[in-house]
């Protein structure tokens, strides 16, 4: 089905996003693992990344305030929507979600409000959800959220892993609109359970399969293998690129904005040289917040939005793929 065969468009009226105040610099990760600057440029490309204070901030209060953010963009308030999902791995809580929390906070009550874990692709996963239960007539206004405290989940004694995550969310506000041809034109969600071993979170011994055994890093801690994460990552990256431009009947002059997850700066470049795309069409923060996970195409879009680069006459994509391992794309217009 076409866009104008759907019956109705979804408008993006406001986004947000929200970063903890703290900062943590390659020279300050370098007092407490065996690393330096220069080796975390060369690998990944980030030089700072932010990092919750745990006495008051995490996903809950960056979820909250990124929401509030694209609320008050949206010049809505709260009571406005009738549903509220929160793409996270980092909740505080297994019950209640997230999601719950800030509408209550927000004074969104009794809209809906359920959280999603579908890793770094969790902003991606929630927004394409939107917009698709919002076209169907289900929901006239929803709040969606991608946020990660990764820090909250990282062991600060592994090089590996440490020097990669940071903290943040963003957020956007979606409503019903008469004109079927804006919203997400063209969507994909997948996931490869198979490949789960190579990014997960482990609550109990029994969850650590045996040829991860030897693995230092401590139980409730993120543990990658990097190597598989980056070929994955590359090959998804640019498979699910050449789908979504194909679909959507765009090229590389015809595109907008492509909105990555911030993953790894060698990532993003191999896959941008592989599929002859523009530097200024590809966004990077990755320099200034690390990977961030689900919170990272949020945060990506806010900036973009704010300084006036996502073009109404130009479709825009956002791409991820993580944990799981999952992988999402969505090509919109605004």
């Amino acid at each position: 089905m076409t866009s104008s065969q759907l019956p109705c468009g979804v408008r993006i009226r406001g986004t947000g996003s929200c970063v903890p105040e703290r900062v943590l610099t390659n020279h300050d990760l370098s007092k407490m693992v065996d690393t330096s600057d220069e080796w975390i440029v060369q690998r990944t490309g980030i030089r700072e990344r932010r990092i919750c204070d745990p006495a008051r901030e995490g996903t809950f209060t960056m979820s909250r305030d990124a929401l509030a953010r694209a609320l008050d963009a949206a010049k809505m308030k709260g009571s406005d929507l009738d549903l509220i999902i929160v793409g996270t791995v980092t909740g505080e809580m297994a019950c209640p979600s997230v999601a719950t929390r800030v509408g209550a906070a927000l004074g969104a009550v009794p809209a809906a409000a359920f959280d999603i874990a579908a890793a770094c692709c969790g902003f991606v996963y929630a927004i394409n959800l939107a917009d698709t239960l919002i076209r169907a007539g289900r929901f006239r206004a929803v709040g969606v959220v991608g946020a990660e405290a990764l820090s909250t989940i990282t062991d600060w004694a592994d090089r590996g892993t440490s020097i990669l995550f940071g903290d943040a969310a963003g957020a956007a506000v979606l409503v019903r609109d008469p004109d079927p041809r804006i919203g997400c034109l063209y969507q994909t969600m997948g996931a490869d359970g198979s490949a789960w071993e190579s990014l997960y979170i482990p609550r109990h011994e029994r969850d650590i399969p045996e040829k991860d055994r030897a693995n230092p890093i401590t139980l409730g801690n993120l543990r990658m293998n990097g190597k598989e994460v980056f070929r994955f990552a590359v090959n998804k990256f640019r498979e699910v690129m050449e789908d979504a431009l194909t679909q959507a009947g765009l090229d590389s002059q015809s595109v907008g904005q492509i909105i990555c997850h911030q993953s790894n700066v060698r990532i993003i470049e191999a896959a941008r040289e592989r599929l002859a795309l523009p530097p200024e069409k590809l966004y990077i923060n990755i320099d200034k917040y690390g990977n961030t996970s689900a919170g990272s195409v949020g945060l990506c879009l806010d900036e973009l939005w704010r300084a006036g680069k996502i073009e109404p006459e130009r479709p825009f994509v956002m791409v991820a793929f993580g944990g799981g391992l999952t992988w999402a794309s969505g090509v919109w217009r605004v």
